[in-house]
């Protein structure tokens, strides 16, 4: 208002002196400029007044829906969702505890340095919480045919699966490999306790799939009179791969060659360390184009050291990540009695974070988590 009375006494004072200091043309050259002044100044105002609504609208981020802070969340570690987010507020922990923050899971590293029982409960605790909304699972050294069964039971959109150095069986591959079909790409490489009746029973139920790791050890193919049986299961019941690994398998050219033939999608086919493999590289190029084989000649070292390091759990890490603590903490979270207890409660909260930390710092950041503060 102050601006407007300002800008009309200005205009009175140039109309009165006009007829000294100004002719005609000038005169409604300069309202004119005054004009344009006056639109541009309210504009810049009516911005400035928007523009601070919007912030204080964004700046609230308790308010946002669950599943969008949960799409958020699944960007962030998977120790800072177990530990830190559901502490923030309680609108962040219901957040949490969807299913959007848990539709990929990958614990491959850290279940390599666990304790069997601990992996077993951290498995369950976190296909639960993705409430049969899990599309990628990643996870190491399963004991036993009980988890398994377990994953396979909340299944229904499973896309990728990874599960090396697994102990399943042949026996529970087939029984519960039904509830796999969704799955389009599968990882069984170092699972020594399977064969090709598991291999035939995944191709006849998981139609979709389009990759497949099933490489070996050499230590454990070494036992081996041959693996001829999975290559031919492979080549009958896996027409559609476009990715196969199967490095350090017993197996022939014979065998490979009947791979080539049967899919005739495959874009990668890894071979190193198949010494009884003996390909023609121009007959596979001019017959194959599409196709990127890898070996039989090894260029790089195998990572012995990487194998031995999971092939034992490790003590030091199993203390540092608590899993037993958090597994059986964080699942009571979905209780309403507790979890309205929990923000109550700030020796509960502080007990969680220290038991996390307990640790020295060398066994810190192992995995690429922060170290303690």
């Amino acid at each position: 208002m102050f601006f407007r009375l300002w800008l009309c006494g200005l205009v009175h004072l140039v109309l009165i002196r006009s007829t000294t200091l100004f002719s005609v043309l000038n005169l409604w050259l300069f309202l004119l400029y005054l004009a344009f002044i006056s639109a541009v100044a309210t504009k810049c105002a009516i911005f400035l007044l928007v523009s601070v609504d919007w912030m204080e609208e964004v700046r609230r981020w308790d308010e946002l829906i669950p599943d969008a802070l949960g799409l958020i969340f699944s960007n962030l570690s998977l120790q800072e969702k177990l530990t830190v987010i559901p502490r923030v507020c309680k609108s962040w922990n219901k957040a949490v505890s969807g299913p959007y923050c848990w539709q990929e899971i990958d614990i491959e590293e850290w279940s390599c340095q666990c304790e069997p029982d601990h992996l077993d409960r951290m498995v369950r605790m976190l296909v639960s919480k993705s409430c049969g909304s899990l599309r990628k699972l990643c996870v190491s050294s399963l004991r036993n045919d009980t988890t398994f069964s377990f994953i396979a039971e909340h299944a229904g959109s499973l896309q990728m699966l990874r599960l090396p150095r697994s102990e399943i069986s042949d026996c529970i591959v087939e029984q519960i490999v039904g509830k796999l079909s969704t799955v389009t790409f599968l990882d069984v490489s170092y699972c020594s306790t399977i064969g090709a009746r598991a291999l035939e029973a995944i191709g006849k139920h998981c139609k979709l799939l389009v990759g497949l790791c099933r490489n070996m050890h050499p230590l454990n193919s070494a036992g081996k009179l041959s693996q001829e049986d999975e290559a031919l299961a492979i080549a009958t019941r896996m027409p559609k791969l476009k990715h196969l690994e199967m490095a350090y398998n017993l197996t022939t050219t014979g065998s490979v060659m009947r791979i080539l033939s049967s899919c005739k999608d495959l874009e990668l086919l890894d071979l190193r360390g198949c010494w009884d493999v003996k390909l023609d590289d121009k007959y596979v190029k001019e017959k194959f184009p599409k196709l990127k084989v890898l070996g039989p000649l090894v260029v790089d070292y195998y990572e012995i050291n990487e194998w031995d390091d999971c092939s034992e759990y490790s003590d030091a890490a199993s203390d540092y990540f608590a899993w037993d603590f958090l597994a059986s903490e964080m699942a009571d979270y979905d209780d309403d009695d507790i979890f309205d207890g929990m923000w109550d409660d700030e020796g509960r909260l502080e007990e969680l974070e220290l038991r996390f930390y307990e640790r020295a710092d060398e066994d810190l950041g192992m995995h690429g988590w922060p170290q303690s503060p």
